[in-house]
């Protein structure tokens, strides 16, 4: 890969969906080693949230997940459950960006921003595996961009899917490699 047209999407690890996993400490690891390796390569980090607008005017009522969200409240994008985890803040010059659906380019400005900086190939993390990181890998594939999808920084809430999309869905459409593998890669 070459460095200045890779980028890695850190996805919806946002305070909400961390606190779902929150009995292990150690979960955050592998995310936490892929954004200080490429901050070291100068590879650019995105971070991806899913939030909405007061008012919600941006779901729809036959949306099962998210017209749940609007029925019971928060998640909105002032809410602390919408904000970055702490333990994987975004630095001032890396780009956090909102996105409205499981797709972590479903209303969101991250082509924009992938275009605007020439970036072709993406390296892929998130929570979950079966939402955002699907969905994301589906649709990166089709706007043409190589995919790396990094095993051990992916997680979900069913270890079955999260199995049988790493090991049988994903390398259709993406390299899938751990961490400290792509780390590897790097030097």
């Amino acid at each position: 890969m070459q460095n200045k047209k890779t980028a890695l999407l850190v996805m919806d690890l946002q305070n909400g969906i961390v606190s779902r996993f929150a009995e292990n400490t150690e979960i955050l690891t592998p995310f936490q080693k892929a954004i200080e390796a490429a901050r070291q390569h100068h590879i650019p980090v995105i971070f991806v949230r899913v939030g909405f607008s007061e008012g919600y005017p941006e779901v729809n009522p036959q949306n099962q997940a998210f017209s749940a969200i609007a029925k019971s409240g928060g998640m909105t994008v002032n809410d602390q459950g919408t904000q970055i985890h702490e333990s994987v803040q975004p630095k001032a010059n890396e780009p956090v960006v909102t996105k409205y659906r499981f797709s972590a380019f479903a209303g969101s400005t991250l082509e924009l921003i992938l275009r605007s900086q020439q970036i072709d190939s993406l390296v892929l993390s998130g929570i979950s595996t079966s939402g955002v990181v699907l969905s994301t890998v589906r649709e990166a594939a089709d706007k043409d961009f190589s995919l790396t999808v990094l095993s051990d920084a992916c997680l979900d809430a069913d270890p079955e899917v999260h199995r049988v999309l790493i090991e049988k869905v994903f390398p259709r459409q993406a390299g899938v490699q751990t961490v400290d593998t792509w780390i590897d890669t790097l030097r």
